[in-house]
This record gives C-alpha cells, structure tokens and sequence, in this order.
C-alpha cells in the first residue's frame, strides 16, 4: 500500500508544494488540502495516514506566528484531529507548522478525551528569535535519542535551512526536565559546527532556544515538529555549496519524510 499523506493548506503556507514533493519522493500519495475542506466536511481526515503542517505564514502571521491555524484547529477539527491521534497515525509540522502543533498543545504532548470535551493546553511557545530579527540561514543539527518515528535510523548530524522570525522554543524548566527525561527532544542546534561562527551560540543557535532545541516529538513518537525545513533539501543541487563539495545525491532531508512512509506501511498494511 502507499501511504496517504495530506498536506494542509490555508491562506499564507508557502512550503507546502516542497512538502508535497518531499511525500512523493518518498513514495507515499499526497493531496493538499485546504483547511477549510477539513471544516466543511468536504475531505475527511481519517482516510490519510499522514498528516503535514507545511512552512509559511499563515493568515500571516497575526496576532503570532501558527495562532490563527491553531484556534481553527482546536475548535473546528478537533475530534477529527483527536481520533487521528488515536488511531496511531503521524504528525509532521515543519516550521509555521511546528508553531502551530505548539500553539494546538499537540506538542509537547496533551492528556485529551475522546468525547471532544477537554481543553488541550498550550504548555510551550515559539517565541521572537533572540536576535530580534528574521532568520535565513543553513544550520547544524544534531540528532537525539528519541522516540520519534520520524528520525529512527537517521544519521547524527543534518544540515537544513532555516527561515522564521518566531523560532525561539521556550518553556518551564519543568517542561524541559519532561522533554529531557522521556526522550522528547529529537533535534537540537549544534553549536559546535564545522561551519564555525565568532560567537559559538549564535548563529549556530539562530533563535536563542532553550536547550538548543530544533524539534521535538510527543511521548508517542508519532507527532513532530521542527522549526527547520528538511523539505528544502532534498537533492545535492538544494546545498549551498553543491558547486564546491562533493555530495551524495540525496539531500539530508528525504529520510524523514521516507521514515515516515516505511513506518505507515508497516503498521497499516
């Protein structure tokens, strides 16, 4: 079988036909959806396997970044989202979509009933970069032991572009003692790069995060989020220097999108 993955589409996403390509690439069926689809019915959520939060801005950004999508989210879609969840399908929000998994409380996790009833609460954010600016650069990640399903196998360090002015992850110390302790933080920024800067932390870090915290999962593994965008590196001719280096020719970022094809098929073929 292959896998049915949707990408969700609302005014101002921007990566989405990236993240589509990045699907297919993978071998999965893709079809970009509209939010507004999912509200009226018209597309139902339980017939995909996968389902993606592409980068942008949407509804431009107002009042913060993901906020809009998010209350959409949370009061229109919510049981079709909560039965998603149960039914042990995957969750992938790149960027604008990170922000918006955050600002649902689907990230870092949430206790949530089936009956639609409960209130899921945000328990993190994604605040202004620290440099108080619009950040668009490649950066080092290093890959964490994790449950996630998304980053099983995957190499230990990954070089992806990053672009947003909201990045910074923050949260209580006892949510980051909670994210730490059950294996929750997937990426962190590696600030010890081959690509050196004058000052260790930033740009290496680019938004200040706490912990140097680049993505995260829930304790199931089966939710993702992260601010960088491996859907922008998916051949050697996406590297900055493909002209200088010699480079394999996939980029970082197709495994995963591809572990998240192979995991959907091997638990609901």
């Amino acid at each position: 079988m292959k896998p049915n993955v949707l990408v969700l589409r609302t005014a101002g996403t921007n990566c989405d036909v990236e993240t589509d390509v990045a699907f297919k690439l993978a071998g999965a069926d893709t079809s970009l959806v509209h939010i507004q689809n999912l509200i009226s019915g018209k597309v139902d959520l339980s017939a995909f396997h996968i389902l993606a939060i592409p980068g942008g801005f949407s509804y431009g950004d107002d009042i913060a970044a993901g906020i809009l999508l998010a209350v959409e989210m949370k009061h229109k879609i919510r049981s079709a989202l909560e039965q998603f969840v149960d039914d042990g399908k995957l969750i992938i929000g790149i960027c604008n979509g990170f922000q918006v998994l955050v600002r649902t409380g689907l990230l870092p996790g949430v206790e949530h009933s089936n009956n639609g009833n409960s209130e899921i609460p945000q328990r993190a954010t994604l605040a202004m970069n620290t440099s108080a600016k619009f950040e668009c650069r490649w950066v080092e990640l290093e890959t964490q032991q994790s449950s996630c399903v998304f980053t099983r196998g995957i190499k230990s360090h990954l070089y992806l572009p990053v672009a947003h002015a909201e990045g910074r992850f923050t949260a209580s110390p006892d949510v980051l003692a909670e994210l730490e302790s059950h294996n929750q933080i997937v990426f962190r920024y590696d600030k010890s790069s081959k690509y050196p800067s004058d000052n260790n932390n930033y740009p290496n870090n680019p938004n200040g995060s706490d912990a140097d915290i680049a993505g995260i999962c829930d304790r199931t593994g089966r939710i993702f989020g992260l601010m960088p965008h491996p859907e922008r590196f998916l051949t050697k001719w996406n590297h900055p220097r493909w002209t200088r280096e010699d480079l394999p020719d996939e980029g970082d970022g197709v495994a995963i999108f591809r572990n998240a094809v192979d995991y959907v098929t091997a638990t609901f073929a």
